[in-house]
């Protein structure tokens, strides 16, 4: 499961719209979840996570991902393919064009004495970084005039973007794109030529499809396919970039001890530690300022100017702040600047502008050794963990007008001085007060040691230890100097100097919390004794007012996070198929618009602040714009949401998600981000960092920032590179925290969120100021709970054994307790059917509050080694459901329902856990009470116990209740899942691939099958290497399971050896976690049979509108007798239309195109044809044609049917749109004429009247049109078509080992593969209907797999045809390869070296091989493509592997590819060895149908279908013979259409596959055509190969006329008359 948790089924819908805010009830129920990739299809969507949605006020969501994705390498493949360049400007040129990608530079050859070249050569790229680095490239291509060995030649223009534009193109990728040259010198000259070429960019996982575009011809008009990214104008202007930068402020100090020493050594003074220069980067160029020596406080006023075209194609300008140094010249912080974010495009859009403004920079903690360790950060790779310093920078964009003539022409990058601009130009300075109470420290890891813990809060370097800040001198001069916080942190509580009595205003800060010794909380963690007293922070801090941008940001994240939120629900709604998901989407949308409403109104305040820069004014006109119609857009999807169209209205609105996360995104900075630390023994360990618009307060609640004033539980993590992988994923520390940070003077209401119930505890010797914050909080109300922990189970753990197993025990914390269920040995899908009850648990704060709002509980998932500490894999959190002492416990809240709990491991998946928590309150014993009451009137603390009776006050818990070390309590019965009684059969087939186990070969396995503690054990098999298949075919265990089929356990499937001495060793296994597939249901007899069909063809029949209907051509009518007659054209025509059945077929746009296509062949041919010959003469001559006709007439074919598709998809929206105009008029949908009458009419108006008497009458004969029989040739394996071809015999991957270590998952880990179970499974309840065991012919040991063929060895004749291998990865030097085919099956290998194809990234292969192979021991084709090498070895390109056996076995019979017409001769000559009459017959047997009879007149009859068809074939002779192969070959062809047992049959074809290669998992290295036949060895043998060799070149000779040439320069002088004149010559 993708979703973190089901809502149970159990609260019934109300009609009308859902509300957008769910009641509590259904709140209780809410999923946990968070989200990686944004694909719709994936149900996670979020960036955070929801443990409920936030109905309460005093707390907010924990986030629940741990690792920093950004800082980690990834691998990157770029490939660029320079096609040809034209219109290059230059005489004599001799151009190269060079690719550049970073650092690395690839040159194609030298083309000579031209200014159009041909190059089509293709370049590839390796990187290994981090997604930031890599998009960040810049990607340029350059053409230079004659280079050689010698000279480096002279550029003629450059072209560059990023590579991260490139990555944000459909498929990643550019193709067939003119990129325009310009020249960076002269800016003035205008284009200076083009180059074509193909880029694309593929990270691990994407997969790279070559696109088909239907406009394959217009790709000559330059100007129409520019290299430009969608709405990006063709015609693109220079422009100056100005990057104004003014000063710095808050730089780290150095240490003074260590480096001061060396430096005042050299210079022989001492004075401040820093040189700071800014380094600017665009566009591939660089900037710097001057540099400022010795400053903390640099002031620059400089400007750095960059010329570049407009709008530029690098998305992103570099901002850093380094420390000049001859030895080491460091970064000392980075801020990158998203030019997408400050501009607009639109057309009432604006230019890129910024500021001035201050950005804040982020980097490594300034512990100030020589080597910083985390100096990356500092770069700008990772998350920042400690502020660095802030800079005051404008950004502003001049587009330039070239024709001027003072214009600068040369594109380098300048550096100007600027006037300075005034203290105000930013904001005013305004007096920020910052609060945080520290309720709760848990889950400390004890690695840290025990010395005493502190937690220090910084905001900017207020309250930083090292360089703290004070008071500004005067509240508008910013003064950095140590201050106070050099002195220790006790005096700073303590002293009462004058300046603190004057007023609070100058009140200390108090940054750090008082140091504690950590307390055992178990084996792995610890706590702080925070119990009653919880320690405070505050620090006062001065900063420029700019609420305001926080405050829209704030506004759009909200409605983002609730859009994302109502999201969440409705797929989780149609992902458990609940009722009504158009409801819930529609009351979605609804809340949508009118929080985009109120937006509107609110954003408009305070537009008059000092300090709005240009941005703040233009953004926020274009959000406003932008959020109103998105509110009306809601509005009008509202209206379209029907239970039909929800799924892609979801996806509409997934996009207004992305957009408002975008708009939220502020690129302006103002306060600085909070920073926590812990410290223990003064070493900074772990870290949170808290964006600070998360925690300002304002009046307006939706301004308010999404923490703000409540309690958050934040996890701590370890800085920088430490956080990747495991470390990252261990909690360093839990804090349950509260944080207000806001203007001073709004101060009063502070401590207004906090968990109410407190006495404020100020400093000592404060009396008489009230306005004090308090140091820390005491808390005298106390409740006491039990927590009752339901851990049912967990499904799909993380493998952490070698074996490929867990050893799973769950751990439990809440609050400062914490408990684990037991440990069950190695599986992935526990049970633990364990109650876990936490006794006195005590909660601070009001009853109340608790109820709505108790903490939240951590769940971790362990792996226990026997050595060594368990291994963590996994976390989840979870929400109570409270009961107070006065709730009765029963419906409908109580006992609470079981749910799904996604787990995580740092940023990935990594599960599910089922289980149900409880926090009940324990009442007090009265006479408990009245001893308290007593201890008060003598002033002493009461210590209130919990009696006996208050425990018996709880609801009862069957078994034994001593939880000290009793026997393990199991899940009570109103909780645990209702069970019934199941059958599970097994299909066992046999085993394969099985790979050696601790060096020695597995020699005699068996597979287990278990789930929910029961199981079968297939028959052992005696010698694995001489028949890995199991004796036995079917067994069956009977198990109780959950009613409920979202709750059935996993099945899990294991794979022991058997060794000598009763030894057995796992060979691997694979948990089956949804068993939904393999329930049986009985066919409905009552229900008509195309049902039956239109559900079996609707796995091949992707039709676009998700319904199945019968063909387009195949006319049905009914006949009185029950019989259906399905007429055909008896012509050749239907192949053209086999393959169009994938659109939808409700319109005729088929036939059409048909006809078309059918002109065009015939205009090509006339063309064709000698002027003198008759047209008549059409036929094509059967000699002249050979398979590579078929083959190119396919491919034609192919390009059609694209383009057809996309025809279809307009046509289906057309409809949709039809639809939605009729929905306003209140038409039912049933009513609607839906069977597509109206485009009908439409597309028939187009067609001539011959043709619709065609249409209305199928049997109007065409006059014969030169025709091509043809294949189909799939862009893609045969088995993405056909399901795996695991129509009966499944194929299940074994695994063992630990699982990788991947932030993706979807990769799936390959070389944790061990082998494969191929069977099946089938599950049904008991007992089942008598009528399918009375069937005739019913075999009981069969069981449900009926018509299973016997799985003996068996030998065929495996026959492969490789065409052509496309866009081969380059393996040699020159950039190319010499590729040749390597086949490999079994022990057999066919090496085809000396036939290799030189220099050549596109070879045409044309052979075929034939290879002899014993079923099921060699079943495994690998057909891999090797680049020859003269010395050394031959290096593999790539490989792609193909299972026979499930082709073989499958009943679309993959054997061999059914043609589309029969014939005995020439090149399209019948190459099964079985006759299509033969073929018929055996379907017919097999699926125990009626017939085939065939009736006169061309008709066949099969079960209650008749089939029309003509009956006559030529011979070698050329004599007409009666013949009843036509007849079955058009039943085969229609296959589908059979009731109960048809399915489509595999036509002849060409499928083409992508090539792997191991070294670099899942990125293709080209691909290759093919198809593959396979003969059985006991019937005939099939007649020789067809011969698919490549076509022969012939030789022709080209002859050129020069006549005149026109406009010639003319150069030289004449010596006597000065005429003007030039020799020249044409050269061709």
């Amino acid at each position: 499961m993708k979703l973190g948790k089901t809502r149970s089924s159990k609260d019934d819908h109300k009609k009308g719209d859902d509300p957008a805010i769910l009641d509590a009830e259904d709140l209780d129920r809410k999923a946990m979840r968070l989200g990686g990739v944004l694909d719709p299809d994936t149900i996670s969507l979020a960036s955070v996570t929801a443990v409920t949605t936030n109905v309460s006020n005093k707390r907010s969501k924990p986030d629940i991902k741990m690792e920093p994705s950004s800082g980690r390498p990834v691998d990157y493949q770029i490939s660029v393919t320079v096609i040809e360049a034209r219109q290059l400007v230059g005489l004599n040129m001799d151009p190269v064009v060079c690719v550049e990608i970073g650092e690395e530079k690839k040159y194609t050859s030298m083309k000579e004495s031209t200014n159009c070249p041909y190059y089509n050569e293709y370049f590839v790229f390796d990187f290994h970084v981090p997604p930031d680095v890599m998009f960040d490239k810049i990607l340029k291509i350059s053409v230079i005039h004659s280079k050689n060995l010698l000279r480096s030649g002279t550029l003629v223009g450059t072209f560059k973007l990023d590579v991260g534009t490139v990555y944000s193109q459909a498929e990643h990728q550019f193709h067939h794109k003119w990129a325009m040259l310009s020249d960076p010198d002269d800016i003035t000259a205008g284009g200076k030529g083009y180059v074509k070429c193909d880029i694309a960019v593929v990270g691990k996982g994407d997969n790279i499809k070559t696109p088909h575009k239907a406009n394959e011809t217009d790709e000559d008009d330059i100007e129409g396919n520019l290299l430009l990214p969608e709405g990006v104008p063709s015609e693109r202007q220079w422009a100056r970039f100005y990057v104004k930068i003014y000063r710095a402020e808050g730089l780290p100090k150095m240490n003074t001890s260590i480096m001061a020493n060396v430096k005042k050594a050299f210079i022989g003074e001492n004075r401040d530690l820093v040189d700071p220069y800014v380094l600017v980067q665009f566009a591939g160029q660089k900037g710097k300022t001057s540099v400022q020596k010795s400053s903390y406080e640099p002031i620059w006023n400089e400007q750095i100017v960059f010329t570049e075209m407009f709008p530029p194609l690098c998305r992103r300008l570099k901002v850093q702040i380094r420390d000049s140094d001859k030895v080491n010249d460091v970064a000392i912080g980075t801020h990158f600047i998203d030019l997408r974010k400050i501009a607009n495009d639109g057309d009432k859009g604006f230019l890129p502008t910024m500021g001035p403004a201050w950005v804040n920079m982020y980097g490594s903690t300034r512990n100030y050794t020589l080597m910083d360790e985390h100096q990356d950060l500092n770069e700008g790779l990772g998350e920042g963990v400690s502020f660095r310093a802030r800079l005051l920078i404008s950004v502003a964009v001049e587009i330039l007008d070239t024709s001027s003539a003072e214009i600068i022409s040369s594109t380098e990058v300048q550096m100007e001085p600027v006037s300075n601009i005034s203290e105000s130009a930013t904001g005013k300075m305004e007096e920020f007060f910052l609060f945080g109470s520290f309720l709760e420290a848990t889950m400390i890891d004890r690695k840290i040691g025990d010395k005493p813990i502190s937690f220090e809060v910084t905001i900017g370097n207020y309250g930083n230890q090292i360089d703290g800040v004070s008071k500004p001198a005067s509240a508008k001069k910013k003064k950095e100097g140590g201050g106070e916080s050099e002195e220790e942190e006790s005096e700073l509580i303590h002293n009462s100097s004058d300046e603190e009595a004057e007023d609070d205003g100058d009140l200390l800060s108090v940054p750090s919390t008082p140091p504690m010794k950590p307390v055992i909380t178990d084996r792995n963690y610890f706590h702080l004794p925070y119990f009653e007293k919880k320690p405070c922070i505050y620090i006062k801090s001065w900063w420029q007012d700019q609420r305001r941008r926080l405050y829209n940001s704030n506004i759009m994240d909200k409605i983002a996070d609730k859009l994302e939120e109502g999201l969440n629900d409705v797929q989780e709604i149609i992902k458990t198929e609940k009722a009504y998901p158009e409801r819930r989407l529609r009351g979605v949308l609804e809340e949508l618009s009118t929080s985009c409403s109120r937006f509107v109104t609110l954003a408009n305040k305070d537009q008059n602040l000092s300090g709005r820069t240009k941005l703040d004014r233009e953004r926020l006109k274009s959000c406003m714009r932008e959020m109103e119609s998105m509110g009306q857009q809601a509005k009008t999807i509202r209206s379209q949401v029907k239970r039909n169209t929800v799924r892609e209205k979801l996806k509409l609105v997934l996009n207004f998600l992305h957009r408002l996360r975008f708009l939220a995104d502020e690129p302006q900075h103002s306060i600085p981000d909070v920073f926590i630390w812990m410290i223990s023994n003064n070493k900074r360990i772990a870290y949170a960092r808290i964006p600070s618009k998360d925690i300002l307060f304002s009046i307006v609640d939706e301004e308010m920032g999404k923490d703000c004033g409540k309690v958050k539980a934040v996890f701590l993590r370890l800085p920088g590179k430490k956080g990747f992988g495991h470390a990252g994923w261990t909690v360093q520390a839990k804090l349950e925290i509260y944080l207000w940070l806001g203007l001073n003077k709004q101060r009063k209401d502070f401590l207004s969120g906090l968990p109410s119930g407190f006495e404020e505890n100020k400093a000592a010797k404060e009396i008489g100021i009230q306005a004090v914050p308090p140091v820390s909080l005491v808390y005298n109300m106390k409740q006491v709970f039990q927590l009752r922990a339901h851990m049912y189970q967990a499904r799909s753990l993380f493998a952490a054994d070698n074996s490929g197993l867990s050893d799973p025990f769950a751990r439990v914390f809440f609050s400062t307790h914490s408990q684990v269920t037991e440990v069950l040995s190695e599986t992935l899908c526990p049970t633990w059917d364990q109650l876990l009850v936490f006794d006195n648990v005590e909660l601070y704060g009001e009853a109340g509050e608790l109820r709505d709002d108790p903490p939240i509980i951590v769940i971790e998932l362990y792996d226990q080694d026997t050595v060594g500490k368990a291994e963590f894999i996994g976390r989840t959190f979870a929400k109570p459901l409270t009961k107070m002492v006065d709730e009765h416990y029963g419906p409908p809240r109580f006992p609470p329902q079981l749910e799904y709990y996604q787990i995580y491991r740092g940023n990935c998946t990594a599960g599910d856990l089922l289980a149900a928590f409880e926090l009940l309150q324990i009442p007090y014993d009265d006479e408990e009470i009245r001893r308290a009451l007593i201890a008060v009137h003598d002033f002493a603390v009461p210590q209130i116990k919990i009696g006996p009776a208050g425990r018996a006050a709880l609801p009862p818990i069957d078994g034994p209740t001593d939880s000290d070390r009793g026997p393990i309590l199991p899940v009570p019965l109103g909780i645990r899942p209702v069970l019934s009684r199941y059958r599970i059969e097994v299909l066992f087939w046999g085993l394969r691939d099985l790979k050696r186990i601790n060096l020695a070969q597995v020699d005699r396995p068996r597979v287990d099958i278990e789930c929910a503690g029961k199981g079968v054990q297939s028959a052992l098999i005696q010698n694995y290497k001489k028949n890995p298949n199991f004796s036995t075919l079917v067994k069956w265990f009977e198990v109780d399971l959950p009613e409920n089929e979202l709750l059935h356990p996993p099945l899990n499937i294991r794979v022991v050896d058997c060794r000598a001495f009763g030894r057995y060793t796992l060979v691997g296994s694979h948990a089956v976690t949804s068993l939904r597939k393999f329930i049986y249901s009985p066919p409905d007899k009552t229900a008509n049979n195309w049902a039956h069909t239109a559900r079996l063809a609707n796995g091949y029949m992707a039709l676009t509108n998700g319904t199945s209907h019968s063909r387009p051509h195949s006319r049905s009518i009914s006949y009185p007798s029950g019989e259906i007659v399905v007429n055909m054209d008896p012509e050749p025509n239907i192949k053209k239309m086999d393959t169009v059945v994938k659109i939808d077929a409700t319109t005729d746009a088929v036939v059409k195109v048909d006809l078309n296509e059918d002109d065009k062949e015939k205009e090509k041919k006339k063309k064709k044809k000698k002027k003198g010959e008759d047209v008549e003469d059409d036929e094509p001559d059967e000699s002249m044609l050979d398979w590579w006709s078929k083959y190119f007439a396919s491919i034609e074919t192919m390009m059609e049917n694209l383009r057809t598709q996309e025809a279809a998809l307009a046509e289906a929206e057309e409809r949709e749109d039809l639809e939605i105009a009729a929905e306003s008029a209140e038409i039912k949908a049933d009513e609607f004429p839906m069977k597509g009458t109206k485009p009908k009419e439409k597309s028939k108006d187009k067609k001539s009247s011959k043709d619709k008497k065609k249409n209305q009458d199928g049997t109007e004969k065409r006059p014969p049109k030169p025709k091509v029989d043809e294949l189909m040739v799939y862009n893609k394996e045969l088995e993405c078509e056909y399901g795996n071809f695991e129509d009966w015999l499944h194929t299940f991957n074994l695994y063992r080992g630990k699982a990788g270590d991947d932030d993706d998952h979807n990769v799936v880990d390959d070389d944790r593969i061990v082998g494969r179970f191929k069977g099946s499974l089938c599950m049904y309840k008991l007992p089942l209907s008598e009528e399918i065991t009375r069937e005739s012919g019913f075999d009981p040991n069969m069981g449900m797999f009926q018509s299973t063929p016997h799985n003996d060895p068996i030998n065929v004749l495996i026959r492969i045809y490789i065409i052509r291998a496309t866009d081969l990865h380059p393996a040699d030097i020159n950039g190319k390869a010499d590729p040749y085919i390597v086949i490999r099956l079994g022990k057999s290998e066919i090496r085809d070296k000396e036939n290799y194809i030189s220099k050549q990234l596109n070879p045409v292969f044309g052979k075929s091989f034939d290879i002899e192979a014993t079923f099921p021991m060699e079943s495994m084709l690998t057909v891999a493509v090797y680049d020859w090498d003269l010395v050394g070895t031959d290096d593999l390109i790539g490989e792609t592997k193909i299972d026979l056996e499930n082709r073989y076995y499958s009943k679309h019979r993959a054997t061999c590819g059914i043609a589309s017409n029969y014939s005995v001769n020439g090149y399209n000559v019948w190459r099964d060895p079985q006759k299509p009459t033969q073929i018929l017959a055996k379907l017919c047997k097999e699926g125990k149908l009626d017939g085939p009879h065939y009736g006169p007149g061309g008709r066949v009859k099969v079960a209650n279908r008749v089939f029309l068809g003509f009956t006559e074939i030529e011979d070698e002779s050329g004599l007409k013979k009666q013949t009843e192969e036509h007849l079955a070959l058009t039943v085969l062809r229609h296959w589908e259409e059979i009731p109960r047992v048809g399915c489509k049959l595999i036509p002849e074809h060409v499928e083409t596959r992508p090539l792997l290669n191991p070294d670099k998992p899942g990125i293709e290295q080209g691909r290759i055509e093919m198809w593959v036949d396979m003969f059985p060895m006991d019937i005939p043998a099939p007649g020789p190969a067809i011969d698919i060799s490549p076509r022969k070149p012939k030789r022709y000779e080209l002859r050129v006329i020069i006549w005149n040439t026109d406009e010639v320069i003319l150069e030289d002088d004449d010596y006597f008359t000065g005429e003007k004149s030039s020799d020249i010559f044409v050269r061709g």
